[in-house]
């Protein structure tokens, strides 16, 4: 017997997958108001708004982190090298033609890459315990390993976070991880600490290119934690097909980042009256 037209399964259609233009416009209204707010509330300048950015996130400790024209970049060089090497591990994976993968890599890749990471930690645990007397480290902690350690860490975490945000996105995810070989993990690691050793240069101009693109990497990052939670409660995991396609899920994720990060702006400002970064004892 014939099924009905009520029962036969309804076409796929791209507009099945729009959202409303109700919520478009309300997540427009919203963000763009956050946007006017972050600018007429955080401090002037493009590195000023950078500040602001990494005010939230980063303890912003100005003898921990590298300084052109004798200010203190956003964030201080540990956090400056996390997000460089977030941004470098993109590069990679698009390079490679990977910004789909959604797999991690095989169990001997991934060992590596947290033990990598595991650098990061005992590197910030000896410069945490550095700062108390009676404690004598097994070598000086040294802004150039704050750095490089902070690379290391920024690669490992793209390189896990970005499959997983693949896998809830995409209708059809690359069925691959971001990186497939040891090849590709020496070369993934390489990028990372090139793109973070650029500061070494010091060359005011880079350097402030380089604290502007760190900083970025707060708010990228913020965004797309605030745009996948968005996906998840819209019920609308595994859906997207294009790139454009979430550009209402970006915009999501901007009103969470500016949220996030303008409520920690916030309140730490109140409980330091300044924008400056803490001061060691």
């Amino acid at each position: 017997m014939m099924e009905t037209q009520s029962q036969l399964p309804a076409p796929h259609h791209p507009a099945a997958q729009r959202f409303a233009r109700r919520t478009v416009a309300l997540l427009t209204t919203v963000a763009a108001l956050g946007i006017a707010a972050w600018l007429l509330l955080t401090p002037p300048g493009l590195l000023g708004k950078a500040d602001a950015i990494g005010y939230a996130v980063c303890h912003r400790i100005a003898e921990r982190s590298f300084h052109t024209h004798n200010r203190p970049l956003p964030l201080c060089a540990r956090c400056t090298g996390v997000y460089l090497g977030i941004w470098a591990g993109l590069i990679f994976f698009a390079v490679r033609g990977r910004t789909r993968a959604s797999r991690l890599p095989r169990p001997p890749l991934l060992a590596v890459i947290l033990l990598l990471a595991l650098s990061y930690a005992l590197d910030g645990l000896n410069s945490f315990l550095s700062s108390f007397e009676g404690y004598t480290p097994p070598y000086p902690p040294h802004n150039t390993l704050r750095l490089l350690t902070g690379a290391t860490f920024g690669a490992a975490l793209i390189t896990i976070v970005w499959p997983i945000v693949n896998s809830l996105l995409w209708r059809r995810p690359a069925p691959c991880a971001p990186v497939r070989s040891w090849r590709e993990l020496i070369s993934l690691y390489a990028l990372a600490l090139g793109c973070a050793a650029l500061m070494l240069l010091d060359i005011p101009l880079l350097r402030t290119v380089l604290g502007l693109i760190s900083a970025g990497g707060v708010l990228f990052m913020f965004v797309l934690m605030g745009g996948v939670l968005f996906v998840g409660l819209a019920r609308r995991e595994n859906t997207f097909a294009r790139w454009a396609d979430l550009a209402v899920p970006a915009l999501a994720g901007l009103i969470v980042a500016l949220l996030i990060i303008g409520g920690i702006d916030a309140l730490r400002y109140t409980l330091t009256g300044t924008w400056d970064g803490f001061t060691l004892p």
